[in-house]
Order: C-alpha cells, then structure tokens, then sequence
C-alpha cells in the first residue's frame, strides 16, 4: 500500500483502526516529500523532527480514546502566510525571512487540536500576492502535471504538494482565488468558505476584508473534514461567526434531485479556453442528468469585478504592509544613515517586484487626490456586485462556472505581463468581494491533459449545499479522475 495515495480521511480510518502508525504515515510523507519536492519546490520550511514528536504524542491520545477526529495522526502542511510557534513564518518574502512567531494562528491551533500533524510551510506568491507562486523568494514553484507549467496561486506550494501526494492536504489562503485557482490548475479540491466562517487571527494579511482561510485535498470528503477542524468562532477575530451549523460531513450525499443550478452567461461570452468551456458545461450537463434543475442566467457586474478587486485589495495591502519596516521583527538593511533612510532601504531591499507594484498602487488610489474617484468608487461597486449574487441566490441554490478561463499557464507567460495575470482572476475575485463560499474540484482534462477546475458558488454561510453538489459532481467523475503522470 502506497501511503501517499491515500486520502486523508482514509489516512484517518487506517491509523483509527490501527492498521497505520502516526509516525509510518508522517515518514512517508517526509520521505516523498524529500525524493520529489526537488523538482516542484512546494516546501518553505520542513520539520521533521518536529513532526514526529508530534506524532508520538498524537499516537498516545488516540491509543488513549482521546482523538476521534477523522484527522486524527494525518500528516499536513501550512500555507507559509499563517504564524505557526517556534517555525519560520516567512510570506516567502524576503522582509520575513527570519520571522519565528511566539504564536500559532487559529486555524492552524484547530488542525493541531483534533490531532492533524504539521510537516511544514508551503511555498506561495509573496505576501499571497500574485496567481502564479512565481513571486517568491524562494523561487518558483512547479506543476506536478507539467513542470514546465506554473501550479497557480497564491496558494501553489499548498495545491502542489496535494497533487504531488507529498501530503494528504494543506491549508491555504484565499484573497481573489488563491485557493480555488491553484486547486484547478493542480486538478486537486479547495474550498474558500464564507468570509467569517474561518478565523484569520494569525493569518498576516493582504487584503483583511478579503482574505479567509480554507482546505486543499484530493478529494470534497476531506475538504469538508478539514472544514469542520478549523471553522468557528473565534474571540481573538472579531470578523469570525458564531453560532453556526458546523457539520459538514453531512452533506456529503451523492443527491441533487430538486437543486436549482445557475450557469452564468457572462462567464461564457469571451475569453475563454473551448476545452474549458466544454468540460465546465458539460459538468452542468451532467448534475442535470442527475436530477439538479440547471439554467442559464445572466448574472451582470462581472466586467467590474476584476477592477473593484484590485483597487480595494491593494489599498488593503498598502495599508497591512505598512508595519515592515525593519523596526520590530523581520528583515533590516545592513547600512543606513538615519531612521527614514533604514525604512527606504529595508522595503526596498525586502519587498519583491509585485508587493511594490501592489502597495503603490494601493497608496495611490488612497490618496486624497484619488480616494473618492477609485477608492470610493471600488467599494460601491463592490456592493453592487454582492447585490448581483443576492439577486441570483434568490433563485439558484448553487452557481456553477470555470475557475479561470485557460488550464495552467507556461511559467514565465504571465509574470511578463502583470494585467494579463489580472485578468485570469475574473471568476473568482467576485465571490470575495461578496464574501460568499466556494469549491474548485476537476472535471476534466484539455488537450494537453492538464485539469480543467469546476467552480460551485452558494449563498453566505451554506457551504453544505455547495459540498453537497460537489460531491455529487464527484462521484459522476470519479473514474476520469487521475493522479500527475498516470
């Protein structure tokens, strides 16, 4: 039996019922993960020692009866933007480079409850900015489909490392799409919650307003398991809710009988791949054939998501990044002359290309001269485009459509052009912006064999109807569905 095969649930039963180890499980991932992570560089930062005091520990409460969660002793890895204790938390970013935080983020403290045992930091666009993870300082990461190919962002150390089965899930971020877009593109399963239904306390934030934690795995089954570890209300987030239904797992029934499904035209008019375009539709064709009613609607604003996005997500971030400045923590400039200069050349020196694009940007449109005509102006928008959804929810229970209009892009084709990089965020930075649930899975393979991602949207706080189709899309597509190199 390959271990690394497995998902993590599975992974779950089998140490559950005593036929795995803890420690077996988390050595085969250290020892997958140090054969291949050469070829795609997911990792940041890798613990193994670490990792197995954590599963000796582990071991003995579940040999105690004391951890009953399908968690339990699994192997995982953390998204290198969420502060974990005593580990290097660096945004992959140079300004972070030395950063060892005194605490651990919500989240992550959640996994590490139910028993869940961290491996280590993923690799991601620098302070999540980009969709590419060819941003950070660590160097590009690669698509286990195609190394030639970038894995998505800014969550694609997280979505490799699944794809590659160095691990049987990660956590990632998700500002415009960087759990959805990266899952697509690695032709794994993400899901973006509700913003508000994750904590973000000790997630260091881009866009605050936007971003919101959330699962990568192989398959909707653990993405609901890891859903229903790290949800809930937290005090130390005053964005996080409270008193919500949590049990995910439930929806897991392979019925749709009776689902209302929207298919957006204006997702379908322009610009996007026809191998794409087919196997999305012919998703919606097949939850059709299994009972779920499907129309066509126009949904409108979708020409001003990408624009709203940007504006407000870069204010944010000029905003948020702010605090690196060499002073407290983090990277500091060899030479200086005095405390403006020390500022001028540490962000200089630590921010990349793109995190300086961003927060100009964000500086800009905040601005006196320009905070009504772009600031302003975004967040009505904004507001409309929420508007749009509430709209279309009265009538669907689910949206479907693509994650991104092309499968994964060729490393280098999109970082030369940082508009066109943009614009393969149309279908996802709206959901953020409205701050609604969503869930990339596969459901098909272009001509070149690379994933296809299938996007399903529901209303604020009702993920169960959104796992509830993914599943049942799921189960349709189970024997198409493949592994890299299969």
């Amino acid at each position: 039996m390959d271990i690394t095969k497995l998902t993590a649930v599975q992974t779950g039963r089998l140490i559950k019922d005593r036929e795995l180890s803890v420690e077996e499980c988390v050595n085969a991932c250290m020892d997958s993960i140090e054969k291949q992570d050469g070829n795609y560089n997911c990792f940041v930062t890798l613990d193994r020692e670490g990792a197995l005091k954590q599963a000796k520990e582990v071991q003995m409460k579940i040999d105690a009866n004391e951890l009953t969660s399908p968690l339990a002793g699994v192997p995982c890895a953390i998204k290198d933007n969420m502060c974990t204790a005593n580990l290097l938390t660096t945004c992959s970013s140079k300004i972070l480079s030395n950063f060892v935080p005194t605490y651990t983020a919500t989240a992550v403290e959640k996994l590490q409850d139910v028993g869940a045992v961290i491996l280590g930091k993923t690799n991601m666009d620098e302070f999540a900015m980009g969709s590419t993870t060819e941003t950070s300082y660590y160097g590009i990461t690669k698509n286990p489909w195609d190394v030639t190919r970038v894995p998505g962002g800014s969550s694609g150390g997280s979505a490799a490392a699944v794809a590659a089965c160095e691990i049987p899930f990660a956590l990632g971020s998700d500002t415009g799409g960087s759990i959805r877009q990266p899952a697509a593109f690695c032709g794994v399963t993400g899901i973006k919650p509700t913003y508000g239904r994750v904590s973000r306390y000790g997630l260091i934030a881009y866009g605050s307003s936007l971003d919101q934690i959330g699962p990568l795995a192989k398959d909707v089954t653990d993405c609901a398991a890891v859903l229903e570890a790290i949800c809930g209300h937290d005090k130390k987030d005053s964005t996080s809710a409270a008193g919500l239904d949590t049990d995910f797992m439930s929806a897991l029934k392979d019925d749709v009988k009776g689902m209302k499904i929207g298919v957006p035209r204006d997702y379908f008019l322009s610009g996007i791949d026809e191998d794409v375009k087919k196997h999305v539709l012919a998703a919606a064709k097949t939850l059709e054939e299994k009972g779920a009613v499907v129309e066509e609607f126009d949904l409108g604003m979708v020409e001003y998501a990408i624009p709203a996005y940007y504006i407000i997500a870069s204010a944010e971030a000029s905003s948020n990044l702010e605090r690196f400045d060499g002073v407290k923590y983090g990277y500091r400039t060899q030479s200086f002359t005095d405390l403006h200069n020390m500022y001028k050349k540490t962000r200089s020196e630590g921010f990349g290309p793109e995190v300086k694009r961003r927060i100009m940007l964000g500086s800009f449109v905040l601005s006196s001269g320009y905070f009504d005509a772009y600031y302003v102006k975004a967040l009505k928008v904004k507001a409309l485009i929420k508007q749009a959804f509430d709209r279309a929810f009265e009538k669907y229970d689910v949206i479907l459509g693509p994650v991104a209009p092309t499968t994964a892009l060729t490393i280098g084709e999109s970082l030369s052009d940082p508009i066109k990089m943009y614009l393969g965020d149309v279908y996802t930075v709206s959901v953020n912006l409205s701050g609604l649930p969503g869930i990339s899975l596969p459901c098909g393979y272009d001509s070149k064999g690379l994933p296809v991602g299938l996007q399903l949207l529901g209303k604020a706080f009702d993920e169960k109807s959104v796992l509830r189709a993914a599943y049942s899309f799921e189960c349709a597509f189970a024997a198409e569905r493949r592994l890299p190199n299969e």
